[in-house]
């Protein structure tokens, strides 16, 4: 008995001392397992999904789905869906994984194909469906009843630029199909309406677009009541509000501009072997990729990872010594036709931010990304001048009471994911960086519940890996208060005992 009153009592010593809810971080993160996908096959790891009646994770990168047993990492098939197309994206709601698949055109019509994550086969009934041009990303509401569809329409030929304006005018030969959002009905699988942004109301700073055909739906979040989806136009620096009651477009909200040379929003703008970081004279369009939306105080939040990206036509882009900056900015890439002489823009924020509803700035990272990455020698010199570690992917998940934000760095010299604390979002805190070796640039992350314990895929498209980790809350204060008071209840009990 003395061993055991004396075992508890070191036990008791050595609890942390009870801390407020706002500064409890996760107790513990541990890689599970990697799996490498076949990349001399064609086949990498982009997008991660999870199913809970299966407990397996289906990963999507170019060439088809690799279903992986979500506990031990080994693979169970591989699903070829190279006769279809190019797969950008694959979810999954009630037993049923719907693939986004791009024509062998890209500006061509797109599908989506319905696999049964119990057969992993076609599902029963109707099991392909006609979308938008380069279907990039889709998302089952919260109940299931829809599914919505990116349709990011990236044009294959620009044909010859007129002039330097925003909007972009191009000649006759431009191949450039409208972005929408397909909605699809699940009950008929058909889709209902494509929703498109043409002429859709404005507002907020920045926004590089006006046209419906110059918009391109990236990434979807969904509300948790389910009536409106967030839309992600990266490259026009802008979200788009898509109610899911009439199902169109109600507003388009223009992001801004970071200010780099306020305090905390350094940034390293110069290729050259050391990571140096100063506050110029630049802004930066915030062009986020991922979305997700979560629910504090009973409003609607959303988290945004600020990667940033030039159109695809070299005339998007150029350097800032080409507008008269000098050393160290001359080299920093800008976007031109946003920029000028000492009013320079360059793409993404290098941070991730949390927005209201409205589009209003709650809260931002500041420099604390790349500086994160720099402190673990991990920060990718070779991309000072474009865009820092960019972060490209959100997830999210509620532990222990505390609502997490998973962030994936898609460039850094090892695989890298940052983790804060959102409970509060315009408190929002750093909580750690994971760190892997292996793999490198993650792309898409999902979060599960598995058995009662807390999970992070990681699927990282060019190391071709896929990593899971878990995830382990510290108990609440309330806990220890509880453990200590039954050592003191123990300790009592046994004084009585010797007496």
């Amino acid at each position: 008995m003395k061993r055991s009153i004396l075992s508890l009592a070191i036990a008791a010593a050595l609890l942390p001392v009870a801390l407020p809810a706002s500064a409890a971080p996760l107790s513990g993160i541990a890689k599970q397992w990697t799996f490498s996908h076949n990349l001399a096959g064609g086949q990498t790891s982009e997008i991660v999904s999870f199913d809970s009646s299966t407990n397996s994770l289906w990963v999507a990168g170019v060439a088809g789905v690799d279903v992986l047993n979500a506990a031990s990492g080994s693979l169970i098939q591989h699903i070829d869906t190279t006769s279809f197309g190019s797969i950008n994206s694959v979810a999954i709601h009630n037993g049923i994984a719907a693939f986004a698949i791009e024509s062998a055109v890209r500006t061509d019509p797109g599908v989506v194909k319905f696999y049964d994550t119990g057969t992993r086969a076609l599902a029963a009934g109707v099991n392909s469906i006609t979308v938008g041009a380069l279907p990039d990303m889709l998302t089952f509401t919260p109940g299931g009843g829809k599914l919505l569809v990116a349709n990011e329409a990236t044009p294959t030929v620009y044909g010859a630029r007129i002039g330097t304006t925003v909007p972009r005018n191009y000649g006759a030969a431009a191949n450039d199909p409208a972005g929408s959002v397909s909605i699809i009905d699940m009950a008929s699988r058909s889709v209902t309406a494509t929703a498109t942004l043409a002429g859709v109301a404005t507002s907020g700073a920045n926004i590089r677009s006006n046209t419906g055909m110059d918009y391109e739906p990236e990434y979807i979040s969904v509300n948790a009541a389910g009536t409106k989806a967030y839309v992600t136009l990266q490259e026009a620096n802008a979200v788009g509000v898509l109610d899911l009651g009439s199902n169109s477009f109600t507003k388009i909200v223009g992001l801004g501009a970071k200010d780099f040379s306020a305090a905390g929003n350094q940034i390293d703008p110069l290729n050259n072997g050391a990571v140096s970081f100063i506050s110029p004279n630049v802004k930066g369009l915030y062009m986020p990729d991922g979305i997700a939306a979560y629910q504090a105080g009973g409003q609607t939040f959303l988290v945004m990872a600020n990667e940033g990206d030039f159109r695809e036509d070299d005339a998007d882009r150029s350097t800032a010594g080409s507008l008269g900056a000098v050393a160290p900015l001359n080299n920093l890439r800008v976007l031109n036709t946003d920029s000028s002489a000492g009013n320079l823009y360059a793409a993404g924020a290098r941070s991730f931010s949390i927005r209201d509803e409205n589009g209003n700035l709650v809260f931002d990272s500041g420099d604390k990304l790349d500086k994160e990455a720099a402190a673990r020698g991990i920060y990718d010199d070779g991309r000072s001048r474009d865009k820092g570690v960019e972060p490209e992917g959100v997830a999210l998940k509620e532990i222990g009471g505390r609502q997490y934000a998973f962030i994936g760095l898609e460039r850094t010299t090892k695989g890298a994911v940052a983790i804060y604390d959102i409970t509060d979002p315009a408190n929002a805190s750093f909580i750690d960086m994971i760190v892997t070796d292996g793999d490198l640039a993650p792309e898409g992350l999902q979060t599960y519940t598995m058995g009662g314990t807390h999970y992070l895929a990681v699927a990282n498209e060019v190391s071709g890996t896929t990593t899971v980790y878990s995830l382990a809350p510290v108990p609440e204060p309330e806990t220890y208060a509880l453990l200590l008071a039954g050592l003191g209840m123990i300790g009592f009990m046994a004084r009585r005992r010797r007496a």
